[in-house]
């Protein structure tokens, strides 16, 4: 079963930078797309953004781009989502997620992912 950790949460103000990681936990990540994911207080969880598995092609929600960047090294199992110019409201719980396809990844809040972190907190002050 492949494990994801994911890293690099923390607080931050409004305008800087933080860079998540998500390491799985075998040599298999480059079998899978990776996506991230993020639910806010109160909030349903949303696709934030996908990569392929070989990591040709990316997409990314609306609200993220040209300020995110999603990234991944397979030979080191590890995938990244660079966040700049952030903002209040991208304070969030971020979760990385696997599966085959980045395909409608974000239906139904990610549901169609197999393999999930348990997150990482994002606080982003005014």
């Amino acid at each position: 079963q492949l494990q994801l950790v994911e890293s690099g949460g923390g607080l931050v103000q409004a305008g800087g930078s933080l860079r998540l990681s998500c390491v799985a936990s075998e040599d298999s990540l480059g079998t899978y797309a990776i996506a991230w994911f993020r639910q806010a207080p109160g909030k349903e969880r949303e696709g934030v953004s996908c990569i392929t598995n070989g990591g040709s092609s990316t997409t990314y929600a609306d609200s993220v781009k040209g300020r995110f960047t999603l990234s991944r090294d397979n030979a080191k199992n590890t995938a990244y989502l660079q966040m700049n110019s952030l903002k209040p409201e991208d304070t969030a719980v971020y979760y990385c997620a696997a599966a085959f396809y980045c395909s409608d990844y974000d239906r139904n809040a990610g549901d169609g992912m197999d393999y999930w972190g348990k997150g990482t907190l994002v606080t982003v002050s005014s």
